[in-house]
């Protein structure tokens, strides 16, 4: 992909550092020097861990509603999974579920071993064909991780999220890929490939996007990845959680552990055209403050030249 594109509105001209990236559409002033090396950076209160009266832990299954899918055996709402989707008991649409990521209180997405991260993932792309299959328009998969990211309990789950009409950004992505012609992740991937800017490589890689909109943000995708996640074949999928945990585990190594919020952007059923579905990880290391609310336009701190070899050098932290 070549560089992030410099905007050309005329009353941002002024702004040296102002770029867009034509993948995720978000405008980014690099300000690298208002804030400090990895080791600069606090890890956020993640609140109580405390494993006691948690929901989501092996032995209280009667405090969820009934699950609709899990991996491992055992009776269903009983002990014995290692994956287990129960519907949210604070739905904001009509298909919203949790999935426990394993019966590990501890455990977060980035600690697994690979096979159980595989496990994870393709639990995730099958709710999100079975919500396609019932008629939903549109699949939202997503883990929020720390409270400071949006978890409300601290045992690491994931959601799946159904909706009935296609949301704007996901219009917008794919219009994004149509008006290029081309494969926009590919096009990232393979220049920052060129430019010092990956951390993971392999049939998964992870990078960090040259216009990069917060501290050691990440996407990763699988170079054949194809245009729906929830199409992934077995395969795709066991490489494509290799190079996410990795590229988790480094995070976790590099900035303590911190809250992020991983996003799966996949086309939307009957999408015409060009796409790749990938991962973005938005670590959330710095606050969107009232300029970013104003303007639209993210201001990143740490360039992500830095943010790249920080996280190569990291020793990967699996707990």
């Amino acid at each position: 992909m070549p560089a992030p594109v410099r905007c050309d509105r005329p009353n941002l001209r002024a702004v040296p550092d102002l770029l867009l990236d034509p993948l995720s559409g978000r405008t980014v002033i690099l300000a690298p020097g208002r804030a400090a090396r990895p080791h600069g950076f606090a890890a956020a209160d993640a609140g109580s861990r405390s494993a006691e009266g948690c929901p989501f832990c092996p032995g209280h299954e009667s405090m969820t509603p009934p699950e609709v899918a899990r991996r491992g055996p055992g009776e269903a709402d009983g002990p014995g999974w290692r994956v287990r989707v129960v519907p949210n008991l604070d739905p904001f649409t009509g298909a919203h579920e949790v999935v426990v990521l394993s019966p590990d209180h501890d455990r977060s997405l980035g600690a697994l071993p690979v096979g159980a991260a595989a496990e994870v993932l393709a639990v995730m792309r099958d709710r999100t064909a079975h919500h396609l299959r019932e008629g939903r328009a549109y699949v939202q998969a997503l883990v929020n991780h720390g409270r400071e990211a949006g978890a409300s309990l601290p045992h690491p789950h994931a959601q799946v999220v159904g909706l009935d009409s296609v949301p704007p950004a996901v219009e917008a992505l794919g219009a994004r890929f149509s008006a290029a012609g081309a494969d926009l992740v590919t096009r990232q991937a393979d220049a920052a490939a060129g430019r010092g800017l990956v951390v993971v490589d392999g049939p998964a890689p992870a990078w960090c996007p040259a216009a990069s909109a917060m501290p050691y943000q990440m996407a990763v995708a699988h170079r054949a990845g194809g245009a729906r996640f929830d199409e992934a074949p077995d395969p795709v999928i066991e490489e494509a959680a290799a190079g996410l945990g990795e590229a988790l585990a480094r995070l976790a190594g590099a900035a303590g552990d911190p809250p992020y919020n991983l996003v799966v952007h996949t086309a939307p059923a009957g999408h015409a055209g060009p796409f790749h579905w990938y991962v973005e990880i938005l670590p959330r290391l710095s606050v969107v403050a009232a300029f970013e609310h104003g303007t639209g336009v993210f201001v990143n701190t740490v360039a992500p030249t830095d943010a790249a070899a920080a996280l190569r050098e990291a020793r990967p932290h699996r707990s």
